[in-house]
């Protein structure tokens, strides 16, 4: 008990820390506010309504852009982050500390809570503000809106986490993730009605979370009538609690095991042959 408290204690702390560093890196904060504002102008850039329904157009794509800026934050910039510093060494450091490894992993899924929550914040604020963007109409849509939240976040910050662990390098990384989760964007039902895709299309993409992140949020932001647009002509809410929560857990029962996986196979000399290779690669390369 002791040592979880130290854990969550020790996680907390350096989350404070690196989210003081966060905000005072205007190279990263600026990627994190493109792509807010790659949202609103695609939003306001469709017009008409969704098929069916009186639902403006630009509310379905900022209910589905911020399902997928969630997802993107745990899927792709959480796995970026944990491959890089595990190449810096930082793995290697924490294996020397007792109860490193969670304390990292408490930091690392805070941070990222922390960072998509503000991302969804501002979406929502600046899409209300500047093209007429949707919010929630009553407790009960709020409600909606903070669990579907949480538990999207429980089903894709550990199993981002555990992505993480396995990529080869940084350099590999990006291009592993980018091409099935912008697959996902555009087969998930997050920028055009889901129902204009072919049933086998839907029927994959029913398989991962966010589709149902979207569907979710879809349910929070937009008004009843827009269920007329969803696959089976309603929220499906219990199933969107169930698919998320199945990734959840298997998002946790992976995640510390490769992660302490990945701190053992680390070593001074893994760590020496890997910056050797990157400094004749850069060599090379100039």
């Amino acid at each position: 008990m002791t040592n979880r408290t130290n854990s969550w204690g020790a996680g907390l702390q350096r989350c404070g820390i690196e989210l003081r560093h966060l905000l005072r890196n205007g190279k990263e904060m600026t990627g994190h506010l493109t792509n807010v504002v790659v949202a609103l102008l695609v939003a306001g850039y469709v017009s008409d309504d969704v098929p069916g329904t009186r639902t403006p157009m630009t509310h379905l794509v900022l209910a589905g852009f911020a399902a997928y800026l969630l997802f993107q934050v745990g899927l792709i910039n959480l796995p970026q982050v944990l491959v890089t510093e595990r190449e810096e060494g930082a793995l290697l450091r924490l294996r020397a500390t007792p109860g490193g490894i969670p304390a990292y992993l408490v930091a690392k899924c805070l941070l990222t809570v922390v960072l998509a929550v503000g991302t969804l914040a501002l979406l929502l604020i600046a899409g209300a503000l500047l093209v007429d963007g949707p919010l929630p109409h009553g407790p009960g849509d709020w409600l909606t809106l903070l669990w579907v939240t949480t538990l999207g976040l429980l089903a894709v910050i550990p199993l981002g986490a555990a992505i993480g662990a396995v990529l080869p390098n940084p350099r590999e990384a990006l291009a592993l993730i980018m091409l099935p989760t912008m697959g996902l964007l555009l087969t998930s039902g997050t920028v055009f009605p889901i129902t204009a895709l072919p049933v086998p299309v839907q029927q994959v993409a029913a398989v991962f979370p966010l589709k149902w992140m979207a569907q979710g949020l879809r349910s929070a932001l937009l008004p009843d009538s827009a269920r007329a647009a969803e696959a089976a002509g309603s929220w499906e809410l219990p199933m969107v609690a169930l698919v998320l929560t199945a990734w959840a857990v298997l998002g946790f029962l992976l995640a510390v095991p490769l992660l302490r996986r990945a701190a053992r196979r680390e070593s001074g000399s893994r760590l020496t042959a890997r910056h050797r290779k990157a400094t004749q690669g850069g060599a090379l390369a100039a």
